[in-house]
Parts: structure tokens; sequence; C-alpha cells
């Protein structure tokens, strides 16, 4: 067994973007990891640290050196290398001095292609230290580093200035430069608790030393789970529970070496402002976990995280409730200002507002929404006034103090607002809900209204945009189009509702009409969504030929699409599956050759084989069931049902001529293909089903 010894990498930095720190830490181990690979240097384990300061990586049992090869070089012919007289030609000694040997050492290899000179060479491993820098470098200009930068005089760039680098292969300092810097074997600890260097004598005393001497906690995770359980025993002991947000987590993770939380509190008056106010404010501001009740309202305490073990945590504390003191005394007052009118009255700004310089202002989008929103309510059987109403009303907030100074808390702020001025409750919920769903895996809207409001929001934007020239690129989306379609879709299928998409598409484009000429808009978006349909199915592990089986066969309602795919799907795992997908690709073949048709019914007095008669006589037992099936969209029932016609299928296949010589017969016979295949093609194209492997 190769000899193998651990491998610690670490880049000392000044504080790199918090944002970023998790991504390029797993980006290093994995292009590390690739280097290693690609050099045929075999490894146990590869270990991502990674704190404001930097970034590292330990390598488990790295072996010492590469495997050797034997290398095998191809030459000329032996024909073309050998005269008449059995001397070397040209072409022959060229090879073996390229080779770097004498003739003595080329040999013959018979394949069966012919005969060939080769040259077989041991080429021995490299020892791994030799290969680390340029492995290192590679890794690092690897990283995804969107804009990168220079620091005093030097030509190299990184994310942030490089001030240390620690390259230890076992307990060897690797020697060189990388990023200009020194390599050696002196890590840094904690900015305030251990500043100076701290020596490592071996990788595998890295992150243990780190804590222990350095008050720095390395492992990213680790460092997680700390701040998350200290953040719930604090809480806990004021008898509330910390709010979390995934992503302020990871941020606050990204900003410390050494968490230490620290519980403050600010002016229970400022409960009177709505929650979402004071969450927004403590979480995007300050980087504060808030606290709830067990009764689920806020408490006047939170949570901060200090990058410090503080001798005087009561100073810590002040601090941080001195500077959440205006922050909350300017929400509380937006709050007063916003309620001295009611919602509506905000309604006239809006036409000061540009949504976009073709589709005009955000009041002539409120208006089309209002007239798509009428549309839908009508459609499904909803309150048309009640729908207008909550269109008109829902980019209101929009204008108010709050919303200018918190945007994020759009929709929510408006059904405060609305709640206040005394809307409708159906109204002022579809206010919040119409941004609903806001990312992938969110919730969808709860209520009726909220819905209709959803979806029309969605359908003028989508249509708009397109009308004017602007759909989305591989890399560009700037109004976020994507991210639309797959709500319209989520909105029709989870919900789900029954309606025409298409119709939706074609009503939206004739509202915009005086605005932009929306020829071909629908019909593009019609066709955008519907490959969004894909991307929604395949994050639901449904198969890309069972989707493409389904869309062949054309189909304007998102619902009943889903529900043949989802049939398909089952289908498809059906022991008849791949013989009658073979069969349907064998009849689509012929009818397609045979230039169609030539009469639609299938005729008892052309039926003269008894595998055909069979066939005829199952396809008329079926098609009435099948039919009835497919009416109910019981489409697993319908497809169970055609499975068990794979006998027939099987041997009329195997013992029937359908091109006869007779045209009666044959055409007789093409018309009974043409009604098998129109019972499946009710569903789904399945001639298009990939065989399952």
């Amino acid at each position: 067994m190769a000899d193998s010894r651990d491998l610690l990498l670490e880049i000392g930095t000044e504080e790199l973007p918090p944002a970023a720190l998790d991504r390029l830490s797993a980006a290093l181990a994995d292009g590390f990891a690739a280097q290693l690979a690609q050099h045929q240097l075999s490894f146990h384990a590869i270990e991502r640290f990674a704190t404001p300061r930097r970034l590292a990586v330990r390598v488990k049992a790295l072996a010492t050196t590469q495997p050797h090869q034997e290398l095998v070089r191809k030459g000329p012919t032996v024909q073309s290398a050998f005269d008449a007289q059995g001397q070397p030609t040209p072409a022959a000694l060229g090879f073996a001095r390229s080779c770097g040997v004498d003739m003595a050492a080329v040999e013959r290899e018979e394949t069966p292609k012919g005969a060939w000179l080769v040259v077989r060479q041991h080429q021995p491993g490299r020892p791994t230290a030799e290969l680390l820098i340029p492995m290192v470098e590679r890794a690092l200009n690897g990283l995804p580093i969107p804009k990168r930068m220079r620091w005093g005089s030097r030509e190299e760039e990184f994310v942030r200035p490089v001030h240390w680098v620690v390259l230890l292969f076992a307990s060897d300092v690797v020697a060189g430069h990388v990023l200009g810097v020194p390599t050696g074997r002196d890590t840094y600890g904690h900015r305030f608790h251990r500043p100076g260097p701290i020596r490592l004598s071996d990788p595998g005393d890295y992150d243990e030393l780190l804590r222990e001497t350095g008050r720095v906690e390395p492992d990213f995770p680790r460092r997680r789970d700390l701040i998350q359980q200290q953040v719930e025993t604090l809480a806990a002991e004021v008898g509330g529970s910390a709010v979390f947000d995934p992503e302020l987590l990871d941020e606050v993770t990204a900003l410390c070496e050494w968490p230490c939380a620290i519980l403050g509190g600010f002016d229970p008056q400022y409960l009177d402002v709505p929650p979402e106010v004071l969450i927004e404010t403590m979480q995007k501001n300050q980087k504060y976990f808030p606290l709830r009740s067990p009764t689920g309202g806020l408490l006047s305490r939170f949570i901060t995280i200090a990058n410090i073990e503080s001798l005087d945590p009561a100073q810590v504390r002040a601090g941080n409730e001195r500077v959440i003191r205006p922050r909350f005394a300017d929400a509380a007052f937006f709050w007063t200002q916003d309620r001295k009118h009611p919602l509506s009255s905000f309604a006239p700004r809006l036409k000061t507002v540009v949504f976009q310089d073709q589709l005009g202002t955000l009041a002539e989008k409120s208006q089309r929404v209002g007239q798509i929103a009428r549309y839908l309510a009508g459609l499904l059987g909803y309150d048309e006034e009640l729908a207008a109403r909550a269109a008109h009303l829902a980019k209101c907030d929009l204008m108010t103090a709050m919303i200018f100074e918190f945007a994020g808390l759009q929709g929510i702020m408006g059904r405060y607002y609305a709640q206040h001025s005394g809307e409708d409750p159906a109204v002022c919920t579809a206010i919040e809900e119409q941004y609903l769903p806001r990312y992938a895996g969110d919730r969808l809207p709860a209520t009726a209204c909220g819905r209709i409001l959803a979806l029309a929001e969605r359908l003028d934007t989508l249509v708009g945009i397109f009308a004017i020239g602007q759909r989305p690129t591989g890399v560009k989306d700037p109004y976020a189009l994507r991210r639309a379609a797959i709500g319209v879709l989520r909105l029709l299928i989870e919900t789900p509702l029954e309606l025409d998409l298409r119709d939706l598409l074609e009503f939206t484009a004739q509202e915009l009409r005086t605005k932009v000429a929306v020829d071909t808009a629908a019909s593009e978006v019609f066709d955008y969504i519907l490959d969004r349909l894909r991307s929604y199915c395949q994050d639901q592990d449904l198969e890309g030929d069972v989707v493409d089986a389904v869309l062949a066969v054309s189909g304007h309602y998102p619902t009943d699409l889903y529900r043949r795919i989802l049939a398909v799907q089952e289908f498809k795992r059906l022991p008849e599956a791949d013989a009658l997908a073979s069969a349907n690709k064998r009849t689509r073949n012929i009818l397609r050759k045979s230039g169609g048709v030539t009469h639609p019914a299938v005729q008892a007095a052309f039926l003269v084989d008894p595998a055909e008669i069979a066939l005829a006589e199952r396809i008329d037992e079926l098609t009435p069931v099948v039919t009835t099936h497919l009416a109910a969209k019981n489409y697993g029932h319908a497809l169970k049902l055609l499975a068990g016609m794979r006998p027939e299928v099987d041997a009329f296949f195997d013992r029937v001529m359908v091109m006869a010589d007779d045209v009666q017969i044959r055409a007789n016979r093409l018309a009974l293909l043409s009604r098998l295949e129109g019972l499946f093609l009710g569903i789904a194209d399945i001639s298009r089903l990939q065989p399952v492997t």
C-alpha cells in the first residue's frame, strides 16, 4: 500500500465577504479534490474549514507519490516501418528517436486493424510535494470570485488581501509561494483574543489547536450549531423561542470566529408596531435574533452574537440596545403616519411610478390586473368586485413611508393598512398573498381572492414583458419571469385551478393591446410556461420522456397535463409499457409512411387474419370504457386497461402484414392501427417513452 500523509492548506486573509464564505469554502474543497484526482493522487477524505479570516482544507491520508505509469506510444504500421530488405524506414527511425530509444526497444503489436510499432516506457510517479503548489494555485484561481482585488504593490489577485499561507504535508512545510505569500506552518487565532502566530506541528492538530489556543472555531457547520445552541439557551432563560432565519444564521456564522450570544432588550412600547416590521429591522439591519413568547407574540428581547468574549458584556448589550432604538422609533413613526390616511388614498400616486417604459405606470398595470382578476373570478365563480378591489389596492402600500424604508414588507404592510382602512378581510389577505409563492417551495395563497390576484399579477407581467421583446436569456431575467412562470404553474396545478392557460394568456394580451403589439405574445408565453413545466416536473423526479410524451399531444390545461404526466409515469413502470411503446412507435412509422388512412372506419368484412380480428374486437371492447375514463380524467385507469391489450398487439405485429397487396385489406389494417393509436393519443404519445433500463 502506498505511503500517505495528511495535508493542511490554510489561506489567511482579511475579512471575507460573509454572503460568499460558505460557497467559497465548498468551491475550494471541490477544486482541490479535482486537482488531486487529475494528478491521480489518492486520498481518504477532504475536510474544509472557513471563518471570516481564513479558508482551509485538510486532506486525510494523501498519497505521497503519484502511481507509476506504463506508457504505450503507438507508431507507424509495420508495413510502412520496414523496407523490402527488412531495414527500418525513416518513419520507424523517426518514431524511435521521438521516444528517446533505439530500434532494439521498439516492439510490434498485433491488432484487429493490423500490426503496429509500439514503445512501452515506464514513467515513475512524481512526489506529491512537488505538485502541491501548482495544484493549490489552480484551485484558488478556479474559485467563484466575481471581482478579484489587488493589494499593495502586488500583482496577485484574490477576493481579499492574503496575509499568511499554511501548507503542511505531515510535519513538513511545502516550501514555496501561494498568491505571492511564502508558505509556512504559522496560523493565527482570534484577532483580539490570540493575535500572535500559532505554530502547527501536524495537520491533525489544526482545528483543536485553533479552538483551545486561538479562540477560533474553524468548522463552519460546528460554529453555526454553536450559535444556534447559544441562542436557544438564552431564549429559554427568558421564556421565549428564537426566530431563526436560515440565511441570517449563515450570515452571522460567517461574521464571527468565536461567537458569544448576548441577550438584549427594547422598550415594550414598540410592540405596538406590527411584529413583521420589528423582525425585519432586527434581522436585516442589525443581524439580531428576535424572540417570541409561548403564545406566538414578540417579546421585547433580542439576541445578538458578538465575535468576542467581552470582559464587560453589559456594555456590549447596552451598545446594541442603543443602536436599535432609533430604528424602532422610525418604524413607529412610519406606522403612525401611514395610518392617518386610508390605503386607497395612495392609489393616485401609482400614476407617478413607471412599471416599464412601454407598459406604463403602476396605476396602468393595476388597472390591467384588475380586469384579469375580474375575468378569473368569473371563471371560478368568485365575487368579481372583491377581486377587482384587491387588484386596485394591491400596490398602494408601495407608496407608503414604511415600504420606502422596508421594501421587503410590501404586501404585508398592505394587509395591515387595508385592515385599518376597513377593507373586506378577503381583500386584506389577498394583498399580502399576491406575492406567493415568492421562491421554490414557498407556500401558495390560502384564499381564493389571493390566488386570483397572484395569478393575474403574473399573467400581466409575463405577457407584457414578452410583448416588448424582453424574454429571459440564459443569464438575464430582470423581471424574474422564470419564477413568475413557475408560480403560474404551481397556482394552477397545486391549488388546483381547472383553467385554460392559453385562454387566460389571450385575454391578458387583449388587455395589453392598447399599450404594445401583442400578436404572438400569448403563444410565446404559453410555450415558455410549458418549457418551465419540464423543469417543474424534473424537480419532482418525473422523467423527461414522460413529460415529452404528454406535451406532444397538446393541451391547454396545466392541471390536466400534470394528471396525465403522473399517469404515464405510473404506466411506464408496468411490464407491458416497453412493448406497447415500441408498438406505438412502429404504428406511427407505418401510418406516416403509408400516407395516411384512406377510410376512417374498420370494416369487419376485410378482417381476415385471426390476429387482426382479435385486435379489432379488443379495441371495440375497450373503446367505450376508455372513453368514459378519459372523460372523467381517470388517466391511470385508462392506461392500465390499454396495457391489457399487449397480447393482441404483439400477436398482430407478429402475424399480420399491414402493407398487404390487396388495397382494401391494407386500408382496413391502417384504419385499425389508427384506432389503436387514437386510444393512446387521448392521453399521451407513448411512442416517445424510452425503454426502462
